[in-house]
Order: structure tokens, then C-alpha cells, then sequence
């Protein structure tokens, strides 16, 4: 299975942000999509970083919450990124995740952004393709025993 399967099944639609929002804007549209990280783009819509869950709160641990608030996405993203592309493998992905404990996985297509894969979103796939080869094994060995 491919990056391209698991981003056909993703119902929600791509969200980013761009590096001059504050942290509390980020927070607002993570809140309002149930998303757990937004690929920050610049003007051009090119991706330069990503900012997390885990980077509001590292920021809000270093200095009094409501002053990180004020900050600019820009000084708290993520820009040393782990990126996939369309035809990379599940079992790859969930790899790189693994070792470098990420869990969003922004996905280019040439030099565009065209997903961010979640852990979720890789366990989900999982899961569903593991069922359906159980249900296939399983009416297998029923209909060999009838």
C-alpha cells in the first residue's frame, strides 16, 4: 500500500497556515479541524516547516503561556522535516516515523504539498488492510471445510 491509497480514504481537507500567524491562531484551526500538526507554507504555497501539537506545548513549557500565544508560527515550527512522496510504501513510512518519532508525514508531489499523513491515518490503513485479509482467510478455510 501507497501514500497515494491512504490519502484517498482522508476525509478532512488540507490545512496549512502560514509562518506570520501567531501560535493561538495555529492552536484555534488545530482545535477547529481536529488535526494534530499544519505544514506551514510561505507566500509562494511551498512548505517550510510544520508546526505540532508537541511545538505549542514545548513553547508554552519555555516561557508563560500567554506570551507564547503572541509568538509567530514562523519561531516555533518544525523545519527539519521528515518528507514522503505519493508512491512511498506504508511500511516505509511507518518506519521513518518510528525512528525519528514524528507523527505527521507532510507529502510533496514535485515541489508541491499535496497531504500530511498522520500515525493515525498509517494505523487506519493498516487495520482495514488487515481485516480484509482475515475475512479473506477466514471464508477461505470455511469454504475448503464445507
Amino acid at each position: 500500500m501507497k501514500i497515494r491509497d491512504v490519502r484517498k480514504s482522508k476525509q478532512i481537507e488540507l490545512q496549512t497556515i502560514s509562518p506570520d500567524k501567531t501560535v493561538h491562531e495555529a492552536m484555534q484551526q488545530l482545535c477547529k479541524f481536529n488535526i494534530g500538526a499544519l505544514p506551514v507554507v510561505d507566500a509562494d504555497g511551498s512548505l517550510i516547516g510544520i508546526i505540532s501539537e508537541r511545538d505549542v506545548l514545548k513553547v508554552c513549557c519555555h516561557k508563560d503561556c500567554r506570551d507564547a500565544l503572541t509568538m509567530r508560527v514562523a519561531d516555533v515550527m518544525t523545519v527539519n522535516l521528515v518528507i514522503g512522496v505519493l508512491d512511498d510504501d506504508l511500511e516505509y513510512v511507518m518506519r521513518v516515523m518510528t525512528e525519528r518519532r514524528v507523527r505527521h508525514f507532510p507529502v510533496l508531489e514535485g515541489r508541491s504539498l499535496v497531504a500530511i499523513i498522520s500515525i493515525g491515518d498509517v494505523v487506519k490503513q493498516q487495520y482495514e488492510q488487515k481485516s480484509t485479509e482475515f475475512r479473506f482467510l477466514r471464508d477461505y478455510i470455511a469454504g475448503v471445510a464445507a
